[in-house]
């Protein structure tokens, strides 16, 4: 997991500070600059001096605002990845990427904290059930083997609050359904849930049934 000096995309993701405004500003200014000079060369020097001149200010100015614009969507994609705020506190996991990396056998874990991240708010997305289905063969990790990962992800996802509610639900029993459990599975995975709290021995039987990822 992380630890308080490894980065965070808190510390990746910068807003789009003034100098990308002001080179895409005078970058726009030297293309304008540049393109008057090539219709209008003037008589300072020979027209074909100047419109050489305007050619090089042109090009300068679409510098300028290839610069600035390409500062501005690396810091877009790094914003899109992840960054913190009062209502995500979802961040990159650089340890557990570097433990998946070095240790294949993470990718059971790698996979259910892409799951809890997903069902956090409870609600899963089309987006985000595609992006998970595509991580999971990416992982090689076969559909019934993920469909049960997906499943302990719902369960740990609705019980950080202590209460389990019927949307929260409605995920685990579709997870289930996809996991293919036997309904007496079904059921003691149920009866756990009632109180909202799973403690140990119920946390014994989830491993049991789904997997352990500790």
């Amino acid at each position: 997991m992380m630890t308080e000096d490894e980065p965070t995309l808190d510390d990746l993701a910068d807003e789009k500070d003034v100098n990308d405004w002001l080179e895409m500003f005078w970058g726009s200014l030297l293309i304008v600059i540049g393109l008057n000079q090539l219709m209008h060369p003037g008589s300072l020097f020979a027209p074909a001096t100047m419109q050489w001149l305007g050619s090089g200010v042109i090009a300068l100015g679409i510098a300028w605002v290839g610069h600035g614009l390409k500062d501005m969507a690396v810091k877009e994609i790094r914003a899109s990845l992840g960054v913190s705020s009062p209502t995500s506190k979802r961040i990159v996991d650089y340890g557990l990427i570097r433990d998946v990396l070095l240790h294949p056998d993470q990718y059971g874990k790698f996979l259910l904290e892409a799951y809890h991240r997903a069902y956090e708010d409870g609600v899963l997305t089309q987006d985000e059930h595609d992006e998970l289905t595509l991580l999971s063969a990416a992982l090689e990790i076969p559909p019934r083997q993920a469909a049960r990962i997906a499943t302990r992800a719902a369960i740990n996802a609705a019980v950080d609050d202590g209460k389990v509610t019927t949307a929260e639900l409605a995920l685990i029993e579709g997870a289930m359904e996809v996991a293919n459990l036997s309904e007496e599975e079904c059921s003691k995975i149920r009866e756990a849930l009632e109180d909202g709290v799973i403690d140990d021995e119920e946390k014994k039987m989830l491993d049991e049934i789904l997997g352990s990822f500790d």
